[in-house]
């Protein structure tokens, strides 16, 4: 290939991403708001303008990608007094994509692989695992903000004849993981006790070398132009089997006892956190059958080796 360009090149995927690529021989350019902090063997381009405005003027000279992988977006208010919440969401997650995208058909490249979120079909599975053809139904800006732009960009690739891929991801996490499962690690290492030992609810999560691999394939694959694929690890555990198996790891046995989970969502209503518990105790399984059909991929770790290196890590660095 030309070239794969990343954005969001440093971050939690991004990283990961890069170092595969680069490991498998493709020239690799990673477009990054800060410099410092790419892979070995990534070319950083730096562009801190907002939501990519202007990057034709920093779009490095003689570059010709083949492919550019969209990673960067909008996960968190910045500014939680934002008056209107999905407008901020709509100027990153939607505007900057778009903007990315036509810059990219502008320097020659054929292909664009949209990393989006599970949140943009669903929080949960409503009884069977989410499959790419389900009616969506986002609950919150950022989710609605994915499901915009896949659709944006969607257009825009037949258009301009760009091979726009869609990848949705749930919950993603190996080293360095931040944000809700950082906070599940913390309370088992910890010993806190957790109220869950009720919870029967299945959540399907991806490890973060597993999503990489699945993204790499989607950008060279001839098979994957203008396909839309869900990206899972094999199985989902139980919201029980995934806390053991953490406590497991963690050389911490998890200290779980039983509480009825409609007092959970009583409480997550008293506290103004319902959001939070249901996507503790609520069941979000993805059915990632097509990419394997598709395009022949398969997730080279499974959950437990996964959790394993994901808590080796922490106990390494906390």
């Amino acid at each position: 290939m030309n070239g794969i360009v990343v954005t969001g090149a440093n971050g939690f995927v991004g990283k990961a991403l890069c170092r595969l690529l680069v490991q498998a021989g493709h020239s690799v350019t990673g477009l990054v708001r800060h410099a410092a902090g790419c892979q070995s063997g990534v070319r950083e381009w730096v562009d801190s303008t907002p939501d990519f405005v202007g990057i034709d003027s920093s779009w490095p000279e003689g570059l010709t990608p083949d492919c550019v992988v969209h990673l960067a977006a909008r996960v968190h208010m910045l500014n939680d007094d934002a008056s209107d919440p999905d407008a901020a969401f709509h100027a990153t997650n939607v505007e900057g994509a778009l903007r990315v995208a036509r810059a990219a058909v502008r320097h020659g490249t054929r292909r664009f692989v949209f990393v989006s979120s599970i949140k943009a079909i669903a929080e949960d599975d409503a009884g069977r695992p989410l499959r790419e053809d389900d009616t969506p139904r986002p609950q919150d800006p950022y989710g609605r903000s994915k499901l915009a732009a896949e659709k944006a960009l969607i257009e825009y690739g037949n258009e301009m004849g760009l091979e726009v891929v869609i990848v949705r991801p749930p919950l993603v996490y190996g080293p360095e993981v931040r944000a809700n499962f950082l906070r599940l690690m913390d309370a088992i290492s910890k010993g806190l006790p957790l109220p869950l030992a009720l919870v029967a609810a299945r959540r399907s999560l991806v490890y973060v070398d597993n999503l990489a691999d699945a993204l790499m394939c989607c950008a060279i694959d001839p098979r994957a132009a203008r396909g839309c694929f869900h990206v899972a690890d094999d199985d989902a555990p139980t919201v029980v089997e995934l806390i053991e198996t953490l406590g497991k790891h963690l050389q911490k046995p998890a200290r779980l006892f039983p509480v009825p989970v409609a007092w959970l969502r009583l409480a997550g209503r008293a506290t103004g956190r319902s959001a939070q518990i249901d996507r503790l105790i609520g069941s979000l399984q993805v059915d990632a059958s097509r990419i394997r059909s598709v395009l022949g991929w398969q997730s080279p770790y499974s959950v437990e080796e996964g959790l394993a290196t994901t808590s080796r890590w922490y106990r390494s660095t906390h």
